[in-house]
């Protein structure tokens, strides 16, 4: 498991493809790694900068979107996307704690293949805290426009009620 955020930043020595060259080396045959992303940024920001780099090291890569959050999951295997996704559901299907397969289910349900770009980060070129700032920039973008348009139907009143 990769989570290595600090608020909104990822250390570059951990995005690069020689990271999860490492991370690829240490897992065992069938191993998966799995990457929280804490902010979704679209393919063209951090995100897909990320993917891309994992897409370089390994053979199969899927993410999801955790939901009621900004976060992102990526797994990523040696393992073919077939033959992966069949032991994810295996797995779910084997599962005895309940509360834990639905999870899984429901995790399983959102997965979406992810197609490698070009974008790949390494360890001398990673600007990870440029690609973040811009990631955090777009949230905080789309958390202001709901008070915007508050203030333009309502005013600073709407904008009182709204926050009380």
């Amino acid at each position: 498991m990769v989570d290595s955020y600090q608020d909104i930043t990822i250390p570059f020595s951990m995005s690069s493809a020689e990271f999860f060259t490492k991370v690829r080396d240490s897992l065992s045959p069938g191993g998966v790694m799995v990457m929280n992303m804490n902010m979704r940024s679209g393919e063209d920001g951090i995100n897909g900068h990320l993917c891309d780099t994992a897409a370089s090291v390994f053979n199969s890569v899927f993410s999801e979107d955790v939901s009621g959050s900004t976060n992102r999951e990526v797994f990523a295997s040696m393992t073919p996307p077939e033959k992966l996704l069949e032991i994810f559901e295996e797995n779910t299907a084997s599962c005895t704690d309940p509360r834990l397969a639905a999870h899984m289910r429901r995790v399983y349900l959102r997965l979406e293949p992810y197609t490698p770009g070009t974008r790949i980060l390494t360890d001398d070129k990673a600007p990870v805290e440029l690609l973040g700032m811009a990631a955090l920039d777009k949230i905080i973008e789309e958390e202001i426009s709901y008070f915007k348009n508050i203030f333009k139907s309502e005013g600073i009143s709407g904008l009182i009620k709204s926050v009380s």
